[in-house]
């Protein structure tokens, strides 16, 4: 329940407002004396200014200034005014006054002197999120990596916890790979000797409305043409710009186009893709890969073992 300044940076405490200039939070009659305290929720260690080149950054509390080398410097004050010999600066709403090396405000006259800056740091990619699922044959339900689909009916498909696991005949149970499946004793054979059974818990589509739905492990966030899409995340955090999305506990940032953790952690934002209709019916958006089957839009047809297709997320 935030008050948020103006310029959506900064943002002060219920009870107070932001003063005129943006930069400290002025207290309401009667709510205590929290003046001036910075409440940006991000810890200072993510704080950080990107200069104009892209890869150099400064701190919160600093302004980029170019340097005599070419490089990009960080000048300690916000808003700060760069100076042309590229080596000093001076704070907001002042000019530099190389000659008397002072900085003067136009208004009153009055002078404080230089402020040097200090180099940039180049900044830090951001960490890879690698997000796999394995999708169904049917193309429409989806299991967790490290997993294995199974037909628990003609229409719908269960997830053994095992990778490239036996699927039962019985389409109750599976087994780990290279055994086999021994329904009469309720165990999973091999050379070695045996082990039990493994149940098959079911896929459940996400629903999004009465019409549309998405994998089991997604999450469904509105694209900007007012669709339904679906985030390849459980219990995503569906990101303001209607195109993408971050994992459960982060926050997206708009300007680097990253997912924020009150840790300090940085990833990659996640595109989400457009929803399947409820039921999985085809539609034009789908990738046909022959005259009877297809696979989800923005996904590859490839060819099983079997013959049959299978579709690459």
């Amino acid at each position: 329940q935030s008050v948020p300044c103006a310029g959506g940076h900064r943002c002060c405490p219920q009870g107070s407002h932001c003063s005129t200039d943006g930069e400290s939070c002025i207290t309401d009659p009667g709510m205590g004396t929290r003046v001036g305290e910075d409440v940006s929720p991000v810890p200072a260690a993510t704080r950080a200014i990107p200069c104009p080149d892209g890869q150099s950054e400064c701190p919160d509390d600093a302004t980029c200034c170019v340097t005599s080398s070419g490089a990009w410097g960080c000048c300690p004050m916000p808003q700060a005014s760069c100076c042309a010999d590229k080596v000093h600066c001076c704070p907001h709403a002042t000019v530099c006054d190389l000659t008397h090396g002072r900085c003067v405000s136009p208004t009153d006259g009055t002078h404080v002197p230089l402020s040097t800056a200090f180099p940039a740091w180049k900044r830090q990619p951001p960490t890879p999120v690698v997000l796999h699922q394995v999708l169904c044959p049917d193309g429409r339900s989806a299991c967790p990596d490290g997993t294995t689909c199974c037909q628990l009916s003609p229409t719908q498909y269960g997830c053994c916890p095992l990778q490239n696991a036996v699927c039962c005949s019985d389409r109750q149970h599976c087994c780990p790979q290279g055994t086999t499946c021994d329904l009469v004793h309720s165990t999973c054979t091999s050379l070695g000797g045996s082990a039990p059974l493994a149940a098959l818990p079911t896929v459940h589509d996400v629903k999004c409305d009465e019409e549309t739905s998405c994998p089991s492990g997604n999450t469904c966030c509105q694209l900007s043409s007012g669709a339904w899409g679906c985030c390849p995340l459980e219990q995503a955090v569906c990101c303001p710009d209607l195109v993408h999305c971050c994992p459960h506990g982060y926050t997206c940032d708009p300007e680097g186009g990253s997912c924020l953790q009150l840790g300090g952690s940085r990833l990659p934002w996640v595109r989400k893709t457009p929803a399947l209709p409820w039921g999985g019916q085809v539609t034009s958006r789908d990738v046909k890969c022959d005259e009877k089957t297809s696979c989800p839009d923005g996904s590859t047809c490839c060819r099983l073992g079997l013959g049959t297709w299978g579709c690459c997320p």
